[in-house]
């Protein structure tokens, strides 16, 4: 927050007139840039493929199932095991 110059209770990431943060489309059409800029099809990945992959590789490096729920905001561990696309076998052991 030093680098920027905002204050407790700013927005890091400031949207238009800099007053609000930034909208999900201004979010998704960064998103769009950074993909293309790295040489991906932007078609192919997206602010959710980009949130769901991150989970994904929280919940195999750690195992917590419970975490991965909080991360995606999920209100119900079956969602978030649907999400996640567990195996059956790990299903099991949950």
């Amino acid at each position: 927050m030093r680098l920027t110059g905002r204050k407790p209770g700013q927005f890091l990431f400031a949207g238009r007139g800099d007053r609000a943060g930034l909208t999900t489309r201004q979010y998704a059409r960064l998103v769009q840039e950074w993909v293309a800029s790295i040489g991906l099809d932007p078609a192919k990945f997206g602010t959710h493929s980009l949130r769901r992959t991150k989970t994904v590789l929280i919940y195999r490096r750690t195992g917590d199932l419970r975490a991965a729920q909080l991360l995606l905001g999920h209100s119900k561990i079956e969602s978030t095991v649907r999400h996640l696309g567990i195996e059956i076998a790990e299903k099991i052991d949950i």
